[in-house]
């Protein structure tokens, strides 16, 4: 039996849960992840937009305006390799730098529509691929999918790493 600690409010849970599971559940999501990162690059392949850039479109467009050195720490990459893809970005169209109106120092990032509409096609793409493999399961296994990945989820935010 493995024992974790769950935060509830001010109360610490304390629960069992056999290393069978745990481990079932961790080399299961590791590979579900290992599969659509996989799957994705295919699909990027297809656009003219490398696997970084995606990423940095998604965060930026989640996060709205940032700074390249945001961007950087949200992608963990050092300020040089931020830099770098912010510059190909740049110059495929995709984001612009923009001086900050209260800080003229602060160069901030600004997605074009270009990085719109290609994370829209991107999205579009990837969205076909996971319903052409959903439309094989039954419709009541992808409601228990949605209902546990999305219980999962909010109990991983909240988690602390011990």
């Amino acid at each position: 039996m493995v024992r974790y600690r769950a935060r509830g409010g001010d109360k610490v849970v304390t629960s069992q849960i056999s290393r069978e599971i745990v481990e079932d559940v961790e080399r299961l999501l590791r590979t579900v992840g290992q599969i659509i990162k996989k799957r994705g690059r295919e699909i990027l392949s297809d656009f003219e937009i490398t696997p970084p850039q995606f990423d940095a479109l998604l965060i930026l467009i989640q996060n709205g305006v940032l700074t390249i050195g945001e961007l950087g720490e949200k992608m963990y990459l050092a300020c040089s390799t931020a830099t770098d893809l912010v510059d190909r970005m740049e110059r495929n169209g995709l984001v612009m730098r923009e001086r900050d109106a209260l800080d003229r120092r602060v160069i901030r990032l600004r997605v074009l529509d270009r990085g719109h509409q290609m994370l829209a096609e991107v999205m579009a793409a990837r969205k076909r691929y996971l319903s052409e493999v959903l439309v094989k399961v039954s419709p009541e296994e992808n409601r228990a999918m949605i209902v546990a990945l999305t219980h999962l989820s909010e109990l991983m935010a909240q988690e602390e790493v011990s």
